[in-house]
């Protein structure tokens, strides 16, 4: 279901960011981390100009919605609001746009297609969360692919680790207009997480690019 205007902490902007200038920066400072397995992670901090802007834009007039999942015998809300755009769908922001097909331009020799789907949460505060997990539906439990991410808003952990458990391997403070990508086998033989905390964060969101048939 649509979730109400969602109530959350203030966020706390960015002292770096603060034009209004709304737009994707160059990708060649991108630094790869190569994992296990023929995983690897690209990490670039600051991709995003305006991104606390970009924040409160897409806080303000995203359709959130707020979803239920049954676990074991019970029904629980999912800890993050959530909203997505299939291939073809307008984006909530032209600079998503100008993000996406920079992206597809930038990664094209590697991936070998463009990204076509966006898929956005909301973290509200610490509570919010999202669990240990590969995205492993569609082609990517068989291939390997490229998840990007934009984060915008205050900085919240993704955690990495070898899929089966054990220690985390890479821990990346993702937020004001941070880009994650996950590349390789990545899906396949890693996990990832946002885990909760109980420190004070603000508001978080991502944006999750995908190439057609990744879930």
């Amino acid at each position: 279901m649509t979730a109400p205007r969602p109530q959350m902490p203030g966020l706390q902007g960015s002292l770096f960011d603060q034009g209004a200038d709304i737009r994707p920066g160059p990708l060649g400072s991108v630094r790869r981390v190569a994992l296990d397995g023929g995983a690897w992670v690209d990490h670039l901090p600051g991709w995003f100009h305006g991104a606390d802007a970009l924040f409160e834009e897409l806080a303000e007039g995203v359709p959130w919605q707020a979803e239920e999942r049954k676990m074991y015998d019970n029904v629980v809300a999912v800890p993050r609001l959530l909203a997505y755009y299939r291939e073809g769908a307008p984006l909530p922001h032209p600079a998503l746009v100008e993000a996406r097909e920079a992206l597809s331009a930038h990664y094209a020799s590697e991936l070998g297609e463009s990204f076509v789907t966006a898929g956005l949460c909301l973290y509200r505060d610490g509570r919010d969360s999202v669990a240990w997990h590969g995205d492993r539906m569609g082609r990517s439990a068989t291939q390997d692919t490229m998840i990007a991410i934009l984060s915008l808003g205050d900085p919240r952990d993704l955690a990495l680790r070898p899929r089966g458990g054990g220690p985390v391997a890479l821990r990346l403070p993702l937020g004001h207009g941070d880009l994650v990508v996950m590349g390789g086998s990545c899906q396949r033989t890693w996990e990832h997480a946002i885990p909760k905390t109980t420190r004070a964060v603000g508001p978080r969101i991502s944006v999750q690019f995908r190439p057609r048939g990744v879930g």
